[in-house]
């Protein structure tokens, strides 16, 4: 392992569990503290997405648009543009699914900070099934100029990253599943935007994992080192702005690398380090991740080895590659 603070013995016990909404809920309210400028607005969904805090404690600073995604966003814009904060959240099916070109038009391109969190993405929302598993966001997000993409592992990420985005000045959209996830960070990890951080060094290969992909891939590293192979779990939880610097370094000493997403590997996490890649320095690489498929509906578990998402399925891959050496 990295000398980076991780949950002790993260690989060898079962692990706390939390949904990320907790941790951006308790990131909200505190930023709601720290400065009167932050304001929040939700589709209807204010117990879903966590957002019930800030409005119990900050009922004159929240409003409640209904289900009306494309106006959440607008409204989000307006608040901007006369000096709020806001924080605006919503499924991610519907916000950025429904309400793209508002994004587009009213946020970015008057690059208002406007925070767009979206919540139940991925294969999260297991039993609502293709409708609701939204699969396209990381894309979609990432090519909107003016926008941050974040995409945090747990809850303690999510709280960390809900108060940096709060004292920027740029758009930035987050994405947290909707189920518990395994708390593998601690108050003490360190958490910048635009920064990815090394969670198990190697030399063998990287694994570059986003969102909870990085636990599988800490995972798979275990059992590659069972076999003689040292793995480097580079996690990446920005991805726009992204830590080229980070990524370059551990690709250039391992020489092969493989990335890891809740979500279609065109355009995603997978599609930006293979960009970097082909540009800066060509490594033979392999994308996990929605494979140009919707989902269905099922248990997030039986969805994540159905579509191949799993710790053995990123080992498999980083044996399959480096086969090819």
């Amino acid at each position: 392992m990295s000398n980076m603070k991780l949950v002790d013995g993260v690989l060898d016990k079962e692990l706390e569990k939390e949904p990320m909404k907790k941790g951006y809920g308790r990131g909200l309210l505190d930023a709601g503290k720290a400065n009167t400028n932050v304001v929040a607005a939700s589709s209807d969904v204010a117990g879903s997405t966590g957002s019930d805090l800030f409005e119990n404690e900050f009922p004159e600073r929240f409003i409640e648009v209904g289900v009306a995604e494309q106006n959440l966003v607008t409204v989000g814009s307006g608040l901007a543009a006369m000096g709020k904060i806001p924080f605006v959240a919503a499924y991610g099916a519907f916000s950025p699914g429904r309400n793209w070109e508002q994004i587009k038009t009213t946020i970015c391109i008057n690059d208002r900070p406007v925070k767009l969190i979206a919540t139940h993405v991925g294969l999260s929302d297991g039993p609502d099934g293709a409708t609701h598993q939204m699969l396209e966001d990381i894309a979609l997000m990432r090519v909107l100029a003016n926008m941050v993409v974040i995409v945090p592992c747990d809850s303690n990420e999510a709280y960390k990253a809900t108060l940096l985005i709060a004292k920027t000045n740029k758009p930035a959209y987050m994405r947290i599943a909707r189920d518990d996830t395994n708390i593998i960070t601690t108050t003490e990890t360190p958490f910048e935007i635009g920064k990815a951080y090394n969670f198990h060094e190697g030399t063998d290969i990287t694994l570059v994992g986003t969102g909870r992909m990085t636990y599988n891939c800490l995972l798979a590293a275990s059992e590659l080192a069972k076999h003689g192979i040292k793995a480097e779990v580079i996690h990446s939880p920005t991805i726009k702005p992204l830590d080229k610097k980070t990524i370059l370094e551990s690709a250039k000493k391992t020489g092969f690398v493989i990335t890891a997403e809740e979500a279609q590997i065109a355009g995603g996490l997978g599609g930006a380090v293979a960009e970097l890649l082909s540009e800066e320095h060509p490594t033979p690489m392999k994308r996990i991740g929605i494979q140009d498929q919707f989902g269905q509906s099922g248990s997030p578990s039986d969805l994540f080895r159905h579509y191949k998402l799993t710790a053995n399925d990123i080992y498999e891959a980083a044996l399959e590659l480096l086969d090819k050496k």
